[in-house]
Order: C-alpha cells, then structure tokens, then sequence
C-alpha cells in the first residue's frame, strides 16, 4: 500500500491549522469577517486540494493566515462573500507562486495580488487570475524583477495593455457630444 506525502502530513497539519485559523478570527471580526468551525475546515481543505493541484508542500503555518490578514479589510470582500474570496485567493496564490517560477517571495506575491484586487480587478478572483497574474508572471519569467525594488507595489501598470475608463476623458466626451 502506498501512502503520499499530503496524507502521512494532513492530521498534524489540519490541527494546527484549525487553531491557527480560529486565531485569525480575533483578528477578522473588527471588519466584520468571522468564519465557523464548518468554514475554517472547508478552508483548510480547500487549501490542500490547492496544494496538490500546483503540487506544493508547505511546512509550518503555511500561508493562508497570510492572506487572511492582507485582504481581511478589502472594501470588497463582505461577511456573504469571506469565505469564497478566502478560498480563491489561495488557490490563485498557489498558482501564481508556479507561474511565477518561485521567483517572487510569499510578501511580493501578496502585495502585488491585493494591490491589483482593490484596484483593477474592483474584487474580481477571475479577473485578478486571468488577467492581472497572466500578464505579470509571463513578464517574471521573461526575466523582469523590478517587483523586487518595489515588493510588488505598482508593477502592473508596466504591462497592463487593457485600456481603463478614465473619469476626465468621458466628461470631455460627454461635454462634446451635448454640445455638438
């Protein structure tokens, strides 16, 4: 019979992390983000069937406390949407850390992923995954590194070829059709 690794780690692991991430609700409630018993154990197997999908092994705390903590108080995630956002984003964490090629550090990553999510992608997982991190690993693997002198913040602007609605250009629009 043989055993894989996520199985011999998976009951240590799923003990730490439930404690770990009922710890995190202290931190969440002041934003209105709680998860139950039933959620925090639908997280963290949301986050192992992350991890062999990508094909990582994370030791120690692992990293969703991470991102807990950085898009805890995202003006779009809401107590109706926590746990969805909750379970994308690692998902979309683990698969830009492969896109990537590990070239970036865990803080990079996650600078970068909420800066594009409060932005860009105005909430959007799909967005930010189909896009945002699209366009910026395949530059990473092309060989770009600026992120590393900004940790992430305001790099995808460099690459980002989909034309934003700008406030100022449609009032000058809307001023010249009306008075036309």
């Amino acid at each position: 019979m043989e055993t894989n690794i996520y199985e011999l780690l998976e009951p240590a692991k799923r003990k730490e992390e439930l404690a770990l991430l009922s710890a995190m609700n202290q931190k969440t409630e002041r934003f209105g983000l709680f998860l139950r018993e039933e959620e925090i154990k639908e997280l963290a197997e949301c986050r192992n069937q992350s991890l062999k999908k990508y094909g990582r092994v994370e030791f120690g705390a692992g990293i969703l406390d991470k991102i807990i903590y950085v898009f805890c108080d995202s003006q779009y995630i809401s107590q109706q949407n926590y746990l969805f956002c909750m379970e994308r984003l690692q998902d979309i964490f683990y698969e830009f850390r492969n896109a990537a090629l590990d070239l970036m550090t865990d803080d990079e990553i996650l600078t970068f992923m909420r800066e594009q999510f409060e932005t860009i992608c105005a909430g959007d997982p799909d967005y930010l995954e189909e896009t945002c991190l699209e366009v910026f690993t395949a530059a990473v693997r092309a060989g770009y590194d600026g992120y590393k002198a900004s940790g992430g913040r305001g790099e995808y602007t460099r690459f980002d070829e989909v034309p934003r609605w700008d406030k100022d250009l449609y009032l000058q629009a809307l001023r010249e059709l009306c008075w036309e």
